[in-house]
């Protein structure tokens, strides 16, 4: 049976190390980190997930801003907001809660973001210094960055003669997964929909990597013997087990069979999940740290 990665401990032990550091920063230049999370509309799911991150910022000693937009707001309004908190001196990240409403352009309103307050890392900016191995002049999308973390903690940081496996090719995580096992001298494959025999190219992998949203889609005969197991997907399925009209959530592996073939896997929920928030807090501590002429912990 593999070993199961405990991810709300390994992020606990994160925002430990941020707290830390943001209380380092304020004892010595009297400046609290400054986080701001715009949403926009109605969206339930969007809010839950504002209301962790700002219950988070304020756990690790933030100054932790939200701004709750109606869902009719225009593009030059939300523009405008994000150009009056790249000028706060007092906010270092800024993050847009992602999706946004339809009629409203996401992509032009995170390239108008600043780079250094881009706690997301999803301005071309930070995912080109990522993209040229730049670890430490960016800032690193959040979930991939978590992901990272989970398997050094399993090879250590040089990955030299294992090969990775990530399927999914997105910007918002498998291309900035695939540049980071690159950087640590893995021999890295990025499957995809439209890769030829993916079960084989998955058993070839030491670490293998899912994001795709399609749930339970990796199965034991993909897993290479021994291998680690890094699962990002997180789907919600009908569950009549637990009674009529009840779900539960996955992810994109077969849990229990792979957990009798690999080492190491992730659970879903309790595995890359609570990184996520855990590494947004790390960026805008590195964005605080950086502004104020200080050198961050390495996460």
């Amino acid at each position: 049976m593999a070993k199961v990665i405990d991810g709300k401990a390994v992020a606990a032990e994160v925002v430990e190390q941020v707290t830390a550091a943001s209380a380092a920063l304020e004892a010595q230049t009297g400046v609290r980190p400054g986080l701001a999370v715009v949403i926009v509309g109605n969206d339930p799911a969007s809010h839950v997930y504002v209301s962790s991150k700002s219950r988070m910022a304020k756990q690790c000693g933030f100054k932790s801003v939200q701004h709750t937009l109606p869902e009719d707001t225009s593009q030059a309004e939300l523009e405008a907001l994000v150009a009056t908190l790249n000028e706060d001196p007092e906010i270092h990240g800024i993050l847009v809660q992602l999706p946004l409403p339809t009629h409203l352009d996401s992509d032009a309103v995170i390239q108008s973001i600043r780079p250094e307050k881009d706690v997301d890392g999803l301005h071309v900016v930070n995912a080109g210094k990522l993209m040229t191995g730049d670890l430490d002049g960016g800032l690193i999308s959040c979930t991939p960055a978590g992901a990272m973390l989970f398997v050094r903690q399993t090879h250590g940081p040089d990955l030299s003669g294992l090969n990775a496996v990530v399927i999914g090719r997105s910007n918002l995580f498998g291309k900035p997964m695939s540049a980071l096992l690159l950087a640590a001298n893995a021999t890295v494959t990025t499957a995809h929909s439209r890769t030829k025999d993916l079960p084989g190219v998955c058993r070839n992998a030491d670490i293998l990597v899912a994001a795709v949203g399609r749930p339970q889609m990796v199965k034991a005969q993909w897993v290479k013997p021994g291998a680690t197991v890094i699962d990002v997907g997180i789907n919600r399925i009908d569950a009549p087990e637990r009674g009529e009209g009840k779900t539960r959530l996955v992810g994109d592996v077969a849990f229990e069979e792979c957990a009798d073939v690999a080492a190491v896997i992730t659970p879903v929920p309790g595995g890359v999940g609570p990184m996520t928030i855990a590494m947004l807090m790390a960026n805008t501590v590195t964005a605080a740290m950086r502004a104020h002429g200080m050198t961050p912990p390495s996460f």
